[in-house]
């Protein structure tokens, strides 16, 4: 069983900064890559930024130059951290791995997708 576990969310002002951590846990073999999501109210979930287990990274246009992608491939973790945040950041942010290969009871199981429960960020005006 494979679980996203993520951190780091909570209350900031405008002009701020957050940091997410997002920890993958089980036997883990392989991560193909991490990303962070990000859902509004009343808004569809949008990526927001992209990291393979190459180091490649893609950032929404939103976020570019504000947040940085990076990742810990020892640890099978990766991190968001978001800097000069504003209002129309706050969203839920999830954590979403593809490709896991984990080890399973009955040997190695290739995950297409995990997701994670989200952890809340609210940006003050």
């Amino acid at each position: 069983q494979v679980q996203l576990l993520e951190s780091g969310g909570g209350f900031v002002q405008a002009g701020g900064s957050l940091r997410l951590a997002c920890e993958a846990s089980g036997i883990i073999f392989s991560i193909n890559g991490m990303d962070w999501y990000r859902q509004a109210p009343e808004k569809e979930r949008e990526l927001v930024a992209a990291i393979t287990s190459g180091g490649s990274t893609v950032y929404a246009d939103s976020v570019k130059g504000r947040f940085t992608i990076s990742a810990d491939n020892a640890k099978n973790t990766t991190y968001l951290q978001m800097n000069s945040l504003k209002p129309e950041d706050t969203a839920v942010y999830f954590c979403h791995a593809v490709r896991v290969v984990a080890g399973t009871q009955s040997g190695p199981y290739r995950y297409p997708e995990v997701w994670g429960q989200g952890t809340l960020v609210t940006v003050a005006s």
